[in-house]
């Protein structure tokens, strides 16, 4: 392992590809941020892997890209010495009798995808799926396959797994990629998100979460709530705990979440599950998604700095295969 690469930024696509190379290069790695990430848009998301529920928002050929990265995280997570919280038990997708035009015109959006059919559920098939909406929604639609991820349990272990690994750790240490290049590095790689704003046409597209510890709720898998003006979802989290989002707002503002939306969140959780009552709110979030003009993922190249960058509100759903992609020409784990 006598190469060297640089990693400058350390989100979501920085450790997927740390993970990747740690095996076959010396790393280092460079984060004007903490171990944490806590700058990153990474811990904020509720790391949903949903292909076919985000056809709805992107291109066909982004959603085929979400299945092929939904089959690589079990091989990513593989390479973590601690287990972190996986599944594929499809997402559950439903709307109040008032609503059932926005669902409509949900279902009416997804794109097809190869051997994922949208199950369109009775009410006794909805209460097979999750018994604590039966009593409140008369039926619903099933995605199956789709998965999610503990997006916290991701951060934190694969951290630990690449220290142990003996990659070199630089927190708050601001660089640029092009000073790097001109060292003996074999490649630096840019995944500095929303950092590298000074040198892309990036733009920050805002969202906040809420997380809550919810003991009186028994979701099992993620339930997204169509409505016409806040649809949101509820992904389930080891230990009772729940992110609740998403507001996608146009903005760059990195300011706490506002009382509105907050107030939207948090009741449309409990219209879907009354139980949200007597949650525990444990954080209000906000993370700055890193988009280009299209919303599209760019993996670029300058002499020896690779870019990746735009994955948009895609980014658990996107990241290993657009990572992989972009290292193609290295030794990687997979």
């Amino acid at each position: 392992m006598g190469k060297k690469i640089a990693i400058v930024g350390f989100g979501l696509c920085g450790r997927v590809a740390a993970l990747l190379l740690a095996k076959h290069y010396r790393l280092e790695v460079f984060d004007s941020g903490d171990a944490e990430g806590s700058g990153s848009a990474g811990p904020v998301a509720a790391a949903m892997l949903a292909p076919l529920a985000e056809s709805v928002l992107c291109e066909q050929d982004l959603a085929e890209l979400g299945l092929e990265s939904l089959a690589l995280w079990p091989q990513l997570l593989a390479l973590i010495d601690t287990q972190v919280h996986f599944q594929r038990q499809g997402t559950v997708v439903v709307a109040h009798p008032q609503d059932q035009g926005a669902m409509a015109h949900f279902q009416k959006q997804l794109k097809p995808l190869a051997g994922y059919v949208p199950e369109q559920l009775s009410a006794a098939r909805l209460r097979q799926l999750e018994p604590e909406l039966a009593g409140r929604f008369g039926g619903g639609l099933y995605l199956p396959s789709e998965g999610q991820l503990d997006n916290l349990g991701f951060f934190h272990h694969s951290y630990a797994r690449l220290k142990n690994a003996g990659v070199r750790f630089h927190f708050h240490t601001q660089v640029q990629p092009q000073d790097l290049a001109e060292q003996d590095y074999l490649a630096v790689l840019d995944c500095r998100g929303i950092g590298a704003k000074g040198e892309l046409s990036l733009r920050g597209v805002r969202g906040e979460v809420a997380r809550v510890v919810a003991p009186e709720v028994f979701l099992q898998r993620p339930v997204r709530l169509m409505h016409p003006r806040y649809p949101i979802y509820i992904a389930p989290k080891p230990g009772n705990r729940f992110v609740i989002g998403a507001t996608e707002i146009e903005s760059q503002d990195q300011r706490p979440v506002t009382v509105r939306s907050g107030l939207e969140l948090l009741s449309a959780a409990f219209s879907v599950h009354s139980g949200f009552a007597e949650a525990h709110i444990e954080a209000l979030q906000v993370g700055l998604r890193p988009a280009l003009m299209d919303n599209r993922p760019s993996v670029t190249r300058q002499g020896k700095v690779i870019s990746i960058n735009g994955l948009y509100r895609h980014g658990y759903m996107l990241a290993p295969a657009v990572v992989r992609s972009a290292l193609s020409e290295f030794n990687t784990a997979f």
